[in-house]
Formats: structure tokens, C-alpha cells, sequence
């Protein structure tokens, strides 16, 4: 199976892209709704946040917009979420993988917007980064319910900036045309992968399941056990 990284910073278009590259037949995971999923009511989040940070939870799910005035400028805080989420998200993206792989999928997509921020891009088949210059990036976001200038410059100081990402990656779609363009170049990519045999998968679940392992033991620590 051969594992696609599917990145770009805030207002790019990738959320556009991925649904291209679904629309050709390729499963997505989807990281951002996979953590949300952990923070709605019942997701697996909900508990732990709670216990580090009650003020967050709000009728039984995590109130995202209170969590992030909590840790987004506390990086101890940060981590602590950090410690809690990602082997819940690594589990999720393990049953993704699994469950693709018992499906014959040749091919997949792993929509993971911060994928260069977190290493992710090593253990991947290939990068795709989606772009667009930076004048329409930034009329993008500013155009988003409760998006302030200064937000938008905080967010994008936190990550790997664009011109970086585009050196690094093995395609890059322009998403400041038209759909219909965006999504030719979104097959091109796929008719140039189409023979490629894939070698990250096993690499991929031993860093996913490793980050489970690391969260519980370092749980276990916490409580003595």
C-alpha cells in the first residue's frame, strides 16, 4: 500500500484537494477529523482533557476554542495535550491503515495538515504539498468567521513556511486556479504514482503505535503504576 502525505499551510486549499483526490478513489484520513472526533462528546479526549483542563469541557465535549486560549501560548500546557492526543490519533490512524489494508487498497491518502511540523513527511511514500501565492492564502483566512490579521500572522509563525514545504515535497498542486485544473493536476499525480509499489507502511504503524506506547507509559508513571 502506498502512502501519500497530503500537507499545506492555513488557506491553501487542501481540504479542497483531498476531496479531489476522494473523488478519484483514494481513502482519506483525515487528521483534523479525527481529533475532533476525539473531542466530541464521547470521544476519547473528552475524559482526560477534562481532568487537565475542566474549564475546557463544556456539556460533556471539549470546547476548542477555550482549550486553545489555554495552551496555544503555554507550551508546557501544549504538551501536555500533546501527550494525551496523539496516541489517541495514532490509534485511530492505525485502524485507518489496517482496515485499508484488509480492503486491497493500493493507494491512500493521509491528509495531515501539520505533517512536516511533526516529522511526519518521513514516513510517508511521498509528500504532496498544495499552495497558492501568498496574497490569496491570506485573503483566504481573513475571510473566515472570527480570523484576525493577528491570528493568521501567530498561526503561520508556527509553521514550516510554504516556499520550505514546496522545496521539500514531490508534487505540488497550485490551487489558485480552478477546480477543474486543480483537479488535472490531481490526477497527473496519481497517473505518475499509479505503478509505485509503497515501503513506509510498516514505518508508519511502528511510529503511530510507538507514540500509543509512549503515551501510556508515560501515564503510567504519572499514577505509579
Amino acid at each position: 500500500m502506498y502512502l501519500i502525505g497530503l500537507t499545506g499551510s492555513i488557506g491553501m486549499g487542501k481540504t479542497q484537494t483531498a476531496a479531489l483526490f476522494e473523488r478519484e478513489g483514494v481513502p482519506r484520513y483525515d487528521a483534523d477529523a479525527a481529533v475532533h472526533a476525539l473531542y466530541e462528546k464521547g470521544g476519547a479526549a473528552v475524559g482526560p482533557i477534562k481532568d487537565m483542563f475542566p474549564e475546557a469541557v463544556s456539556d460533556g465535549a471539549v470546547d476548542r476554542a477555550a482549550l486553545g486560549q489555554i495552551v496555544l501560548k503555554d507550551a508546557a500546557k501544549l504538551k501536555e495535550l500533546e501527550r494525551v492526543v496523539h496516541p489517541l490519533a495514532g490509534a485511530s490512524q492505525v485502524d485507518f491503515l489496517t482496515a485499508q489494508g484488509e480492503a486491497g487498497a493500493t493507494h491512500v491518502l493521509l491528509d495531515i495538515p501539520l505533517l512536516f511540523e511533526t516529522g511526519g513527511h518521513e514516513f510517508v511514500d511521498c509528500v504532496v504539498v498544495v499552495s497558492a501565492p501568498a496574497d490569496i492564502q491570506r485573503a483566504r483566512v481573513l475571510n473566515r468567521p472570527g480570523m484576525t490579521a493577528e491570528k493568521f500572522e501567530d498561526i503561520i509563525s508556527k509553521q514550516v513556511p510554504d516556499s520550505q514545504k514546496r522545496a521539500a515535497a514531490d508534487f505540488v498542486v497550485d490551487s489558485s486556479v480552478s477546480v477543474a485544473d486543480a483537479h488535472r493536476q490531481v490526477k497527473e499525480i496519481l497517473t505518475a504514482l499509479r505503478d509505485r509499489q509503497g515501503t513506509a507502511l510498516q514505518g508508519r504503524l511502528a511510529r503511530a503505535t510507538g507514540r500509543q506506547e509512549e503515551g501510556k507509559q508515560e501515564n503510567e508513571q504519572e499514577t505509579g503504576a
